[in-house]
């Protein structure tokens, strides 16, 4: 396996780092902000291999379902910041794509 190339690695740590708590997104989400569509692969890579303290529990797959190394930790560490996750899934998040605020429809 390659090693992703510094740029595009300093570009998705710096929009995982800017998620704010509560907020959870997608891998595609992160890969899309930081000018990489369609690579939530690379997104996945890199959280499992970074040193850099990411908040990766934040990021879940397109369905909200949680598939990080330890799915235990990250319901607990969303729970810790409001979020609701049921049966291995985000239900609901203050903020960000799986916010219910977030899926209403407009007026």
């Amino acid at each position: 396996m390659t090693h992703p190339s510094a740029d595009r690695e300093r570009q998705i740590i710096d929009v995982l780092m800017a998620l704010c708590e509560g907020e959870v997104t997608t891998y595609g989400d992160v890969a899309e902000v930081a000018g990489h569509p369609r690579q939530a692969r690379l997104v996945g890579r890199i959280l499992a291999t970074t040193d850099v303290d990411v908040p990766w529990w934040r990021v879940v797959n397109a369905s909200g379902r949680l598939v990080a190394g330890d799915p235990i930790l990250q319901a607990q560490l969303l729970r810790e910041e409001g979020v609701e996750v049921s049966d291995g899934r985000v239900r609901n998040a203050p903020s960000g794509r799986f916010s219910r605020t977030a899926r209403r429809p407009g007026p």
